[in-house]
């Protein structure tokens, strides 16, 4: 089989990642491929829904492939990371407006790019191994591939807590949050795909889903709202260290783990993003930064400690308390000729 398995079954487009070994990474051809499909699908009556799937029980999909990204990266050759990035989040757009239910079944690590494969559907499954997380400020990044829409949509200041700290979602976190919309028990997964396939009626996967099991992130609502309620890097750092709880001690030691560049931007991102942006407006924002990242911003830097030498010790550009409002503004600045550009799907 090949890294992404495209075919029909029945009344249902069927999509299964296939990198089990590589946590189903995305590569450029697997959004490409991706991608292909939902344009051949879209006009097609044959296919009723689109069902997304992946191989092998530890993840759905940990993010995307970027061993290439830094390769050609710290070749100087920026162009081929600006194009995978612009490409990818084409798809991540067309996804979420596939006019035709589009169902996800999300086990295990679900993280950046697998969240813009799986959490842009009309009916997101999880189950009892479901982690769900934006990680990208520990390697520099922003939340993107549509990630910042989600965040910025969660209920009170979740956004804001699950961008800066990565915190990962369990099934129930990941509905509370607005990543996923159901609940249903992995091995109860086969036989809901089967039938989606014969009947073609994404209200079979309401009806197969279960009571959400109870999360974390309800009962903390609270305080998550008062101490990520600010705005900015340095009134949340205050907070949390002003407060004693469990909560605080935790987010703080997540927060100083990654880029304070990537966090004051990730925090500017929602608060633009929350007076009611789309998709197509959150995917616009994200590519202002990622064009820049290798250049100007600490992605680089955030891979080679992350994933190539793994000394995790990165040596950001900024430290928490040096990030201004300039340092941010210029990431975000529009790209004039070089922005972010759709097709028109018919």
């Amino acid at each position: 089989m090949t890294e992404i398995d495209i075919r029909t079954e029945g009344r249902a487009g069927r999509i299964t990642l296939n990198r089990p070994k590589a946590l189903n990474a995305l590569t450029y051809d697997m959004a490409m491929a991706l991608h292909a499909a939902l344009r051949d699908w879209r006009h097609d009556d044959a296919v009723r829904v689109v069902v997304i799937d992946a191989a092998g029980d530890k993840a759905f999909c940990a993010g995307g492939d970027i061993a290439d990204l830094y390769r050609s990266g710290t070749e100087g050759d920026f162009t081929y990371g600006r194009t995978f990035w612009a490409d990818e989040y084409r798809m991540n757009a067309a996804l979420f407006e596939f006019p035709k239910p589009v169902i996800s079944l999300m086990q295990g690590f679900v993280m950046g790019g697998g969240v813009g494969v799986g959490c842009h559907g009309s009916h997101r499954v999880v189950g009892d191994s479901s982690q769900i997380a934006m990680p990208e400020c520990g390697i520099g990044l922003v939340p993107d591939v549509g990630g910042s829409l989600l965040l910025a949509r969660a209920p009170g200041r979740l956004g804001e807590y699950l961008g800066l700290t990565a915190a990962r979602m369990g099934p129930g976190d990941a509905i509370v949050a607005g990543f996923a919309d159901h609940y249903l028990p992995e091995d109860q997964w086969p036989a809901l795909i089967a039938r989606l396939c014969e009947t073609g009626d994404a209200a079979d996967v309401a009806a197969a889903a279960l009571p959400t099991p109870q999360g974390t992130l309800a009962p903390q609502m609270d305080r998550i709202n008062a101490l990520f309620n600010e705005g900015s890097l340095p009134a949340i750092l205050a907070a949390l260290r002003a407060d004693d709880s469990e909560l605080a001690a935790s987010a703080l030691k997540s927060i100083t783990r990654n880029s304070p560049l990537s966090m004051a931007v990730t925090l500017e991102m929602l608060k633009r993003l929350r007076a009611g942006a789309g998709i197509r407006a959150a995917l616009d924002m994200e590519y202002r930064f990622t064009w820049r990242a290798m250049e100007q911003a600490d992605f680089l830097e955030g891979v080679r400690a992350a994933i190539i030498d793994k000394d995790r010790n990165p040596q950001w550009r900024h430290d928490l308390d040096t990030v201004s409002p300039d340092d941010v503004a210029a990431l975000l600045e529009p790209l004039g000729a070089d922005a972010l550009t759709f097709e028109e799907e018919e």
